[in-house]
């Protein structure tokens, strides 16, 4: 099992408490990003991907197995993810399935449509220690259900 990272985007306390847990359960780790990220443990794999749209979610895709998870906000990954069987969740604990993916996809497309014709709307709320717990309760939950679904 292995965790994958979107790490373009990823707060950097949600990127901390990814390698906390990795560190702890001696996961393999990977953040996919096209920058470097700054001070990341020597035992975490960084796939430094040309600029450019999706090149971090297309290595990402690639790269992912079953039994896998991969943390990203970004819808269209998620969804590519979901047909191929691949676990993945949101920065905030949202796990994303086959059963929701369509209808968080048409949200996220509505609110797209709505800014490119120039209405505002709210995007993603702050950061804050609220946001942190429910990732890191649902990091908890979905790690040790993988574990335990690999180990049998």
């Amino acid at each position: 099992m292995k965790i994958y990272l979107d790490a373009d985007s990823c707060p950097r306390e949600a990127r901390e408490m990814i390698l906390r847990f990795s560190s702890r359960l001696k996961l393999h780790t990977i953040f996919a990003a096209n920058r470097l990220i700054p001070n990341l443990p020597a035992d975490v794999q960084m796939e430094l991907c040309p600029p450019g749209d999706d090149s971090a979610d297309n290595r990402i895709v690639e790269l992912a197995e079953k039994g896998d998870l991969v943390i990203t906000r970004d819808l269209p990954l998620a969804e590519r993810l979901s047909e191929k069987n691949v676990m993945a969740m949101d920065d905030r604990g949202r796990v994303f399935t086959k059963e929701n993916i369509r209808q968080l996809r048409s949200l996220r497309d509505f609110t797209v449509d709505l800014a490119n014709s120039g209405l505002e709307y709210d995007r993603m709320p702050s950061y804050g220690k609220k946001e942190l717990k429910s990732f890191a309760d649902s990091l908890d939950r979905e790690l040790n259900r993988l574990l335990k679904t690999a180990g049998n």
